[in-house]
């Protein structure tokens, strides 16, 4: 079937299906509205489907569009960026998923100086707690949080972690000894691989029974613990600003046993160690996570 659909009319849905409208897409490829409009009949017919919905004034993907736009949509955007990195021209692409929390609280805030660093790359960022599926070419890279489930990826751990209770510094004024917790409001961070009752055990203590607030990203948890609701047991990774700027602290700083892990990873598909985009974003984290954990 394939060698019966001319590429055009692909190129006609793809255009008309990123930017919702026949007039935007004609306008790209420098054709007319009716000839997108009547290409795009003639690949629904040759396909025996129907992939848009039509009203007078807009148009909307069937579920056949949408599932034809996903493949469409990565080709097209494959094909893209391989011309421009043949050809040399304009950006190339870097499409990086991230897990929320490492994204908000510490890949977000440091973008500004990758981008500087390398002016020619282009950095789409996605956060979400799903794993990137490489298999439809989404994504180059993901930083995962926990152990990454595919062994045929490139695994990059993103060292160490350490975890502490976190709180205001008026918070901190009441606490001088492990036990003194067990009179404060304990935030809890869901999935966190590091608990509570594993930081108590560490320190010879019996976890008491917690009904403070639960979050299911730390980011969220470590907002609440800055604005004062309570203590937060947290990677000092994460809440690095809000260290650095004094809106929380250690208070058991020395006075407990603390938690290390490495809890995030860097994957790709083996296959992407030949791009020069990933290995330079690859060195990049590496080098600044190197920086940040060495600094005085």
């Amino acid at each position: 079937m394939l060698s019966s659909i001319p590429i055009s009319a692909i190129r006609a849905f793809e255009a008309a299906a990123r930017t919702g409208s026949f007039r935007d897409a004609a306008s790209e490829l420098h054709l007319t509205p009716s000839a997108v409009s009547h290409a795009i009949r003639k690949l629904e017919s040759a396909m025996s489907t129907t992939l848009f919905e039509r009203s007078a004034r807009s148009i909307r993907l069937t579920p056949a569009g949408h599932n034809l736009m996903r493949h469409a949509g990565a080709a097209f955007d494959n094909l893209r960026r391989g011309i421009e990195e043949v050809a040399g021209r304009g950006p190339q692409l870097l499409r990086v998923h991230c897990a929320p929390s490492f994204a908000a609280q510490w890949l977000a805030p440091r973008l500004a100086k990758f981008i500087a660093a390398e002016p020619r790359l282009e950095v789409r960022l996605a956060a979400s707690t799903e794993y990137a599926r490489f298999s439809n070419d989404d994504f180059d890279l993901d930083i995962v949080y926990g152990q990454p489930r595919n062994d045929a990826l490139e695994i990059i751990p993103l060292g160490e972690e350490t975890v502490t209770p976190l709180c205001t510094p008026a918070l901190a004024k009441k606490i001088r000894k492990p036990k003194d917790l067990f009179g404060q409001v304990l935030i809890r961070s869901e999935v966190k691989q590091v608990q509570w009752h594993q930081w108590f055990a560490a320190n010879g203590l019996e976890s008491p029974a917690i009904h403070g607030m639960r979050f299911d990203r730390s980011f969220l948890a470590i907002a609440m613990a800055s604005s004062g609701l309570g203590v937060t047991l947290e990677s000092t990774r994460l809440a690095e600003r809000e260290i650095e700027t004094g809106r929380l602290v250690a208070p058991l700083a020395g006075r407990s046993v603390d938690i290390s892990y490495v809890g995030h990873h860097l994957v790709f598909p083996r296959a992407n160690r030949q791009r020069r985009a990933v290995r330079a974003f690859a060195d990049w984290i590496m080098a600044e996570l190197d920086r940040t954990t060495t600094r005085p």
